[in-house]
């Protein structure tokens, strides 16, 4: 049965249609005959239970430079005249990414919300992370300079990020001889409010970080993304480049594992993160990428995999 989507995503033109996840699902979804609907997350509305917001019917099409056309704005009620809402922008998971969660949240009895709002909300990328503690590299969570001194000396060579940072920015290595760490947390103690992320630096990044998706708790496929010359960051948006791979015996014991707690929560589409084929860094749930480049290098359809889950589970609600 047709459903109607909408998607709340960023600005259609900034996109890269060669690889964005996004586009790829709304592009499944014309296919399946679903009607689509693009907003932006700033564009909510609530008034007396309702949420709505002005929304352009879309049509999208694999043509660089003309790759979408809007129709004229309606104002769409997602409560009542929605089956189905995307939350689809980037990070930051900042004030307005949090409150988009809340206001979603009131119409979730009643359209399917992928991925599900409030467990997007209680899943940080690299806090949710900690439940799967036992997978992780030795890892610290702190604004201390002290603690991450001890951690240091405890292990050598470190990486430090921000508990909420996206996309690879501001990840630093710092070598055993602490050059530039009092400096570094100064300036994320300031930048920051909330506390930072220090890890064990795992040499084994230099062969990769595996992106992995998981469709409704089931893999989906993998890619494997490779530092560029003179980096540590393996992130595409930074340079990383892609290439195909099969997963490790730990690695599928790590999505078996994480499985079931996904399907619970609604998480539908997620990205997980894993280094040296056994060490979880991350579980991102937010707005995933990949699954352009996975089907590439697998003859894959991991935009329609989601779609039948979302099918799946719309079907359910209305039975």
């Amino acid at each position: 049965m047709p459903l109607t989507v909408a998607v709340q995503m960023d600005p259609l033109e900034n996109i890269n249609i060669a690889g964005d996840s996004s586009f790829a699902l709304m592009l499944s979804a014309q296919e399946r005959g679903h009607r689509v609907f693009h907003y932006a997350p700033e564009a909510l509305n609530y008034r007396d239970g309702r949420v709505w917001t002005l929304a352009h019917p879309v049509t999208v099409r694999r043509e660089t430079g003309n790759h979408f056309d809007f129709g004229d704005p309606v104002k769409l009620d997602l409560g009542d005249e929605a089956d189905v809402v995307l939350m689809r922008q980037d990070p930051p998971f900042d004030l307005g990414y949090i409150t988009a969660t809340h206001l979603l949240e009131r119409i979730a009895h009643k359209t399917l919300v992928v991925n599900d709002p409030a467990s997007v909300r209680n899943a940080p990328e690299k806090v949710f992370v900690l439940d799967y503690a036992r997978f992780m590299p030795p890892t610290l969570i702190t604004r201390s300079l002290e603690e991450a001194k001890l951690f240091l000396a405890e292990h050598g060579s470190i990486v430090v990020k921000p508990l909420h940072g996206n996309g690879g920015k501001a990840i630093f290595k710092i070598d055993s001889d602490g050059a530039n760490l009092s400096s570094l947390i100064e300036v994320f103690n300031t930048a920051y409010r909330e506390p930072h992320m220090v890890q064990a630096f795992l040499p084994g990044v230099a062969r990769g970080d595996k992106r992995i998706v998981l469709v409704d708790g089931e893999i989906a496929g993998a890619i494997n993304r490779i530092p560029g010359e003179g980096e540590i960051r393996s992130n595409l948006a930074v340079g990383g480049s892609a290439v195909k791979t099969e997963l490790t015996a730990r690695e599928i014991e790590i999505c078996e594992a994480l499985g079931p707690e996904l399907r619970k929560r609604g998480l539908i589409f997620v990205g997980i993160d894993v280094i040296g084929g056994e060490w979880l860094t991350e579980i991102n749930v937010t707005s995933p990428t990949g699954i352009v480049a996975i089907d590439k290098f697998n003859g894959t359809d991991t935009a329609g995999m989601i779609w039948d889950a979302i099918e799946r589970r719309a079907a359910e609600r209305q039975a």
